[in-house]
């Protein structure tokens, strides 16, 4: 009578350290890249539960560098691992754990700016929007430098359902700049709300994990970081284009100093400027006095309604831009003034 027995967990078998590979492939990070390795194994460990389970996922890591944030995601028990690494440094370490864990490691030598996610994983692990999440997971220790992009980039591709989240609402853990990580997760009335709560906010369930002490990294930086875990929505909160709402968004906190009706009047030409801005702060219930900080989604929400109907009125109106404008104006004025120099010459 064969006894049932329980697969045993994946583990990696012994390697180098991570200074050890650094100290190898005679590896440093590259400040024009912003690069920071995180060594603290307890980090790391920490970093990757704040994914949420792992087993028998299919997970993208970005930026994985030396590895030391890989190694516990394939401790996890994942299927199948994704290195999405831009930096030919550090494929040479990467392979070596590829070694390590046969049939679960793919590496790709690329940009993840530009990276198709949308070929990224096995189509069977498609879900509806609506259903639970799909067993696939990004996690990355992202350069400060491409961060705050990036997330742009995914947010987008959040609103409009591809990139990876053709998949499903497909779950992010990534690291940020502290001061980013806090505005992307501030609430309505606070010092950080920004254009990053909203744009976020409205897609996402965002929720900041834990924070790195800047001393944790190599070489450390001059700031801490914040791992901040994103989790899409079955509904968005605002249901317009993702475009249409980074602009309301944008314009808004162009003055974010200032009463938020400042914002709103950059949305129109100037010869119709202060009587639409009324209009679509009345039209949205919005109290001009509030300042951006003070808005909100559903203040965004109900702006991005009454905008959307006005661009549907005037079809125009959505390509205006108001530096643009400025610029002309600047333009006109300086050829007037070349005129007006010449003919006091003449």
């Amino acid at each position: 009578m064969a006894a049932s027995r329980q697969v045993a967990a994946f583990r990696l078998p012994p390697l180098p350290t991570i200074g050890e590979i650094i100290k190898l492939y005679k590896l440093r990070a590259l400040k024009q890249l912003s690069q920071n390795f995180l060594l603290d194994l307890r980090l790391t460990d920490k970093l990757v539960r704040s994914a949420g389970s792992l087993k028998d996922a299919h997970v993208c890591e970005v930026g994985p560098g030396p590895g030391s944030i890989t190694r516990p995601i394939l401790n996890a028990g994942v299927a199948e691992l994704l290195l999405v690494e831009k930096d030919p440094r550090f494929i040479p370490g990467l392979q070596m754990l590829s070694e390590a864990a046969p049939g679960k490691v793919r590496i790709v030598h690329g940009d993840i700016l530009t990276y198709k996610l949308e070929k990224a994983f096995p189509q069977h692990l498609k879900k509806e929007w609506e259903d639970d999440p799909p067993n696939i997971h990004i996690i990355g220790n992202l350069p400060f430098s491409v961060s705050t992009p990036l997330i742009i980039k995914w947010l987008e591709n959040v609103s409009d359902r591809n990139g990876p989240f053709s998949y499903g609402r497909t779950q992010m853990t990534l690291t940020f700049q502290k001061e980013v990580g806090e505005r992307l997760t501030a609430s309505t009335g606070s010092k950080q709300r920004s254009r990053l709560s909203i744009m976020s906010q409205y897609l996402c369930t965002v929720h900041k994990c834990f924070t790195i002490p800047g001393q944790a990294f190599v070489p450390k930086p001059e700031v801490d970081v914040t791992i901040v875990h994103f989790t899409p929505l079955v509904q968005p909160k605002i249901q317009q284009p993702f475009k249409l709402v980074e602009k309301v968004v944008q314009s808004v906190f162009q003055f974010r100093g200032k009463h938020c009706h400042h914002g709103i009047r950059i949305l129109f030409p100037e010869a119709e400027r202060l009587e639409k801005a009324e209009q679509m702060l009345m039209l949205a219930d919005v109290d001009p006095t509030l300042r951006p900080t003070q808005l909100s989604i559903f203040h965004f929400k109900n702006l991005c309604d009454v905008y959307r109907r006005m661009c549907d009125e005037d079809p125009k109106l959505f390509a205006y831009n108001y530096r643009e404008e400025l610029r002309a104006k600047k333009s006109r004025k300086n050829s007037n003034l070349e005129r007006t120099e010449d003919d006091r010459l003449l």
